[in-house]
């Protein structure tokens, strides 16, 4: 570990000239003291914003950003400010990382809530129950293949004895607070200043994702924190003198890549890409400067094995993942060619949504933000090219190509099915634009003290509202009463209560066709193996097809030779259009014109059909029995 590292995180570097101890003690309550006021006040007025949301009073977007911000800004100026030694910005990180993890704890504590949270809250059960990996999920059934954070979160489960929940949260909490550390000890290996090291964790948490989306129980939330840790290592290999030194820390990086290869395909590809861009950058710097050869071979070993580990994962263990993947891009960049060739209309941004003028203004104000931040860092790396150490100037360019990559995946945001993609890139390109920005941010502090402190802590504000509120929808980061069609308030006690009547009744793992809601139920608590459609499987089918009208043979055929149990009708499809406008899945074939997509009459002739047998009947939800030996020929799926 390098003397910069070490400071950041043990507190042995020198921040310069050493401020007496009576001084130093003095600083550090006074931080102490500034930080638990303003933490407690903070959490008040989280506490706050999410019960008014709760009640539907309205306000809960300035009590969240008050509190949010009454904490955020002073951290920023501890953190950064000169006279604050090693082991007070190390604490200040910590604290920092602790406190934005409060938003997603609040928010859910007791138990899942986003869309891809049942789906690994029951992969983690399940491995607690069966001691299986490599199970496919039904609700997400590529994330079977990548076991890294289920297995983590089964583990500790079992060696506590905590709960899978409780277990994930102490996983994920300190996966937010090692991300943090982590930003900062990879920068350190660049610059001697830890001020310039703390500034890149402070950016780098201003992404849309750090709040919300990576504090979620998802693959990503573990897996870039490992991936932040992989290019530390990688910095640390190809800066070593020695060959001994270099090989561990290689080895080290092959090892992290290994995890995050086995956790999360996305964030495995993103490493790979990242390290190519890292030795690229060495190589055209090797050029110049004959020193990097050793620094540039040892570059290029590190993306080819970390490439085939990756390529050897995807095609032996998970070769579904291509098609997992390739949908979202292909469709996207078709989607955008046809709103730039004006052949089709893209996504409206902030569409019917309840956000606040300002909140949408800071998100379209975030980018212009990044770009000034990038642009300056681009012309001080410029700057200071011929004086700056060869590797540093080639791992900062890098750095600036990762940052550059925000900008186009911030145009794939206005197709329907880039936004997904493009809001999961930002986490990742993010880094590159905090890492090549964070010296600028402390040059402009030490030019302009008096003025860019100020200006600085500002934008600050600015750009983590504006990216929160790109980044995710106020459903996903305020509570409320339950709304048919919305993932985070699909939860409603009647379809708990139909998933647990199931689940007692029949045991685990029965296979059932669902819509897209009851079956994160159904398929998480109720501990079943729901199918809601897709286009080699159109299981939607069954619902849209008119009352006296045959369902497709193909449709039954599948559901027979794939040995379906059971059949769950929501009857709000015929009633509400839902939140997010989906019924099934993205591509399904049903009208999105304000209007419900089904009639009562296509949901009521279930009851009619002599191969379903009713089994269960709520107040909205209904569950019938496949009897296929009923099924004849002459009534082959209609009602005769």
């Amino acid at each position: 570990m390098s003397a910069t590292t070490a400071g950041i995180l043990t507190g042995r570097q020198n921040d310069g000239p050493a401020a007496s101890p009576r001084r130093a003690r003095a600083e550090a309550v006074a931080c102490a003291v500034t930080l638990t006021v303003a933490g407690s006040a903070g959490a008040a007025a989280l506490v706050v914003a999410y019960r008014l949301a709760e009640w539907g009073s309205g306000g809960e977007f300035a009590w969240f950003w008050t509190g949010m911000l009454v904490f955020t800004l002073p951290a920023v100026f501890w953190a950064v400010r000169r006279s604050s030694g090693a082991r007070l910005r190390l604490a200040v990180l910590i604290g920092y990382a602790c406190f934005t993890y409060l938003p997603k704890l609040l928010r859910n504590p007791a138990g899942p809530l986003f869309h891809d949270e049942y789906a690994h809250w029951g992969q983690s059960h399940d491995i607690l129950l069966d001691g299986r990996l490599f199970e496919q999920n039904p609700i997400v059934r590529v994330i079977g293949d990548y076991p890294g954070l289920h297995a983590t979160v089964a583990s500790l489960a079992s060696l506590t004895g905590l709960g899978v929940w409780h277990a994930a949260l102490l996983v994920l909490l300190v996966a937010h607070v090692l991300l943090v550390l982590g930003v900062a000890a990879l920068t350190a290996q660049l610059w001697p200043d830890p001020r310039v090291a703390a500034a890149a964790a402070c950016a780098y948490s201003l992404n849309s994702s750090f709040l919300f989306f990576d504090t979620q129980l998802g693959y990503e939330s573990l897996a870039i924190t490992i991936l932040v840790w992989a290019l530390t290592a990688a910095v640390r290999a190809v800066r070593a003198g020695d060959i001994p030194s270099r090989l561990g820390w290689s080895g080290l990086t092959l090892l992290l890549a290994v995890t995050v290869t086995a956790t999360h395909h996305l964030t495995a590809i993103w490493l790979t890409g990242v390290l190519g861009l890292l030795a690229l950058s060495l190589s055209l710097h090797c050029l110049a400067d004959r020193s990097l050869i050793a620094a540039t071979r040892t570059g290029w070993a590190l993306t080819s094995v970390t490439a085939s580990v990756v390529a050897v994962w995807m095609s032996a263990v998970s070769p579904r993942t291509d098609d997992y993947l390739d949908p979202y891009l292909g469709r996207a960049l078709t989607q955008f060619g046809g709103v730039a060739g004006g052949g089709q209309s893209g996504r409206t941004l902030f569409s019917q949504s309840v956000a606040p003028w300002w909140e949408q203004d800071a998100a379209f104000a975030a980018p212009g933000f990044a770009l000034l931040a990038l642009a300056g860092a681009a012309v001080l790396w410029w700057r200071s090219r011929h004086g700056a150490e060869p590797l540093t100037r080639a791992a900062v360019a890098a750095m600036l190509l990762l940052g550059l990559l925000y900008f186009p995946a911030t145009l794939l945001i206005l197709t329907p099915s880039g936004a997904e993609g493009a809001r999961r890139s930002w986490a990742f390109s993010y880094l590159g634009l905090a890492v090549a920005a964070a010296p600028l941010i402390v040059a402009l502090v030490d030019r302009f003290h008096r003025t860019a402190g100020p200006a600085l802590l500002a934008s600050c504000a600015v750009v983590l509202v504006g990216n929160t509120a790109a980044g995710m929808n106020p459903s996903y980061r305020f509570p409320g009463p339950p709304v048919f069609g919305s993932d985070t308030r699909a939860s409603t006690p009647e379809v708990l209560a139909a998933a647990n009547w199931l689940r007692t009744t029949q045991g685990r793992g029965a296979r059932l066709v669902a819509d897209r809601y009851t079956g994160l139920i159904f398929g998480s608590y109720g501990e079943q193996e729901p199918a809601t459609g897709s286009v080699t499987f159109p299981a939607y089918d069954l619902y849209r097809t008119p009352p006296g009208r045959p369902v497709p043979a193909a449709v039954l055929e599948q559901l027979r030779s794939w040995r379906f149990e059971y059949l769950v009708v929501d009857r709000r499809m015929a009633e509400q259009v839902p939140d997010i406008k989906i019924y099934f899945e993205t591509n399904e074939p049903i009208p999105h014109d304000g209007k419900p997509g089904f009639t009562r009459a296509q949901l009521a002739k279930f009851d009619t059909l002599p191969w379903l047998i009713k089994v269960y009947d709520g107040p909205h939800v209904a569950i019938y029995r496949f009897d296929f030996a009923r099924l004849g020929k002459r009534a082959h799926g209609g009602i005769r």
